[in-house]
């Protein structure tokens, strides 16, 4: 009996000490010389590529300012709004940066930090179709990229809205501005270079789903490394870094954000 009850503690405490070690991903990334963080490419001006193919944007810029403040190289992983959350869920990165909102949904799932970014999430399409709301989307094909914010909250506001759900926001970019779909619904500080990249498109506002400020994401209970970066971002805050990153890519000074 003693036997089994020490082979018992040995396990429970092995057990905690994995799950000490798990749960500790801050010291991890500093002994490992390595952050694994998830931008979007899909997503211009927060994430896209160049024409020589590199990584570049909001997002990016952002990444490789947490990996020189924490020290340590800079892994890029590429997502999609669909698999921002199952890559930290399944232990594929340690940070999402990919403009992504919170809900409380989402919040079951991982944990956020302080906002980065100020968006806010809204249909968008031709002058010639009259939409002011979610209630009147029926008739009206609108192109969401899945899993986003504004796909889940247009079906939220009208279930029976025709919604066309998309691997990504670039499929649903080119769904709109290939006349697949009616409407487009997406953040609203894609919409300039949109607007730039296709002169003959019309992007009308015709309501807002919802202001969306944008967080990092991290894994459930990773409380240490979600400190560190509400630090990061507040101290990038008060030296006018974020500031800057707003004014270089999305052309407008950064608003006062909530704070969380």
């Amino acid at each position: 009996m003693r036997k089994l009850l020490g082979l018992a503690l040995a396990a429970t405490l092995t057990a905690l000490g994995a799950t000490t070690a798990w749960a500790d991903r801050f010291e991890d990334i500093i002994k490992k010389g390595v952050v694994r963080i998830a931008v979007p490419l899909d997503v211009p001006p927060f994430g896209s590529q160049n024409q020589a193919r590199q990584p570049e944007g909001f997002d990016v810029d952002l990444a490789n300012m947490v990996a020189k403040a924490l020290g340590v190289k800079l892994e890029l992983q590429q997502v999609t709004g669909a698999n921002r959350i199952p890559f930290l869920l399944t232990d594929k990165v340690d940070i999402v940066i990919s403009v992504m909102g919170l809900t409380p949904e989402r919040a079951k799932q991982i944990m956020f930090t302080a906002p980065y970014a100020d968006t806010h999430l809204a249909v968008f399409g031709p002058k010639s179709i009259a939409v002011k709301s979610a209630g009147e989307l029926a008739n009206f094909k609108v192109a969401a990229a899945k899993g986003t914010t504004q796909e889940l909250g247009l079906s939220a506001m009208n279930p029976r809205a025709a919604l066309m759900r998309t691997e990504d926001d670039a499929t649903a970019a080119a769904a709109y501005l290939s006349g697949q779909a009616d409407l487009i619904a997406t953040n609203s500080l894609i919409i300039p270079d949109l607007q730039k990249r296709n002169p003959n498109k019309e992007f009308d506002l015709k309501f807002v789903i919802r202001r969306s400020p944008a967080h990092m994401g991290v894994r459930m209970g990773e409380h240490n490394l979600v400190r560190w970066l509400d630090s990061f971002i507040f101290f990038n805050m008060m030296n006018g870094e974020i500031d800057k990153l707003h004014q270089k890519w999305l052309g407008m000074p950064l608003n006062p954000l909530p704070s969380l």
